[in-house]
């Protein structure tokens, strides 16, 4: 069972993900969402009562939701693969620290949903990289005990417009941050069924055509470095979202950059996790 956060019959909902559709947990818990959900300890509730359930509503029904789209932080790490780091080509030692930056909420849209582009530029990239859903409270966590502190896995398409990630001379936020850029879902897997970390194989595909493949454990900075590194310096709180990373083969790295356009498919698949699909829509330009 995988946890997810919906909308169908006109209200925001969260459940479970099973074989034969989706289970309506918001009217049978006495939890208000998912968030709710993962920082009360309720998932092994929530599962007892649901084995027994019938499906509320078929996939094809309801409208996927971020997964935890009240998240109280959105931490993207940049450059987490070493192929990424020798992309820059500048000649530059791995480094010895991640890269990180927030995202807002609106930001990101759910599966299924569509992806803006914006008409401030043609540079609209992908990134699919793998996601942390944070279980409990931490602060200074050691790295032998950080995984103590994950509920579960998701995906992500970390949308990038990359131009704009060049205007301010010390950050990417601009680039990172344009409205419905970038998608997370489909659902969360809990962390014991997301099978052995290391072994993680991530793709991404642009209109079915494979452009990014790697493993996790390549990661120059793995899951446990980065919730300890992260936990240094803010509070991760239930419900926090950590993107770990993308491998190399985004657009702007091909010659010339193929970046996406309006129509394109972006899918990015992790065997035992899922896969989380968008489509490319021209974003309409609101004079509000």
């Amino acid at each position: 069972m995988n946890y997810l956060s919906f909308r169908a019959d006109g209200r925001d909902r969260f459940g479970i993900a099973c074989d034969h559709g989706v289970i309506d947990l918001s009217g049978r818990t006495g939890f208000a969402s998912l968030r709710d959900m993962i920082a009360r300890g309720g998932a092994g509730e929530a599962e007892a009562g649901a084995t027994s359930l019938p499906a509320d509503f078929a996939y094809d029904d309801i409208e996927y939701r971020v997964p935890v789209p009240d998240a109280d932080k959105i931490i993207c790490v940049g450059v987490n693969y070493p192929d990424r780091n020798a992309e820059y080509k500048d000649g530059s030692d791995l480094p010895k620290y991640p890269s990180l930056f927030l995202r807002t909420r609106g930001s990101f849209v759910g599966h299924g949903q569509a992806l803006h582009l914006p008409p401030e530029s043609a540079q609209f990239d992908y990134e699919g990289e793998i996601v942390l859903v944070i279980g409990k409270v931490g602060r200074r966590i050691p790295e032998a005990a950080a995984l103590d502190h994950v509920f579960g896995l998701t995906l992500c398409n970390e949308g990038s417009v990359r131009d704009w990630m060049r205007h301010g001379k010390f950050n990417v936020t601009q680039g990172k941050n344009f409205e419905a850029s970038g998608s997370i879902g489909p659902w969360v897997v809990p962390l014991q069924r997301a099978g052995a970390l290391g072994e993680l194989e991530l793709s991404t595909f642009v209109n079915g055509e494979l452009r990014q493949q790697d493993s996790a454990g390549r990661m120059m900075f793995p899951f446990s470095r980065l919730i300890s590194y992260i936990s240094t310096f803010t509070a991760l709180l239930p419900g926090d979202l950590i993107v770990t990373g993308t491998p190399t083969g985004s657009g702007a790295r091909f010659d010339p950059p193929r970046f996406l356009t309006s129509g394109d498919v972006v899918r990015v698949s992790v065997p035992g996790i899922g896969t989380l699909e968008n489509r490319v829509v021209e974003e309409g330009v609101s004079t509000c």
